[in-house]
């Protein structure tokens, strides 16, 4: 259970499943706004997965959220899906990996 942002992040890289990634290349890139938010991205290439906080110079996807709704998503409360569909999550970029993630990242 993260408590916050960077938190949830710094746990990402244990939860990610590499078998799931084979073959993958790709750039997920996060802004988490308001308060305790940040900025996060995620380097995918061949199985392998680098956190890093900041911005990354070619994100595939940027994934825009509020602190309060990504720390609900990522412990369960809120659906990712319905996150998006009710506006609270958004989407830019290469929509096929926002439907990878929660195969990614376990």
């Amino acid at each position: 259970m993260a408590n916050t942002v960077k938190e949830s992040f710094d746990g990402m890289q244990t939860r990610f499943n590499g078998a799931k990634a084979a073959g993958m290349k790709a750039v997920y890139q996060w802004d988490v706004t308001g308060e305790g938010g940040g900025k996060y991205n995620a380097a995918i290439a061949d199985g392998a997965c680098t956190i890093a906080e900041g911005l990354h110079a070619s994100p595939n996807i940027t994934i825009t959220v509020a602190a309060k709704d990504w720390l609900d998503i990522v412990n369960g409360k809120l659906d990712g899906q319905m996150a998006f569909m009710s506006g609270k999550l958004k989407v830019k970029g290469d929509m096929s990996l926002a439907m990878k993630l929660k195969t990614l990242f376990l």
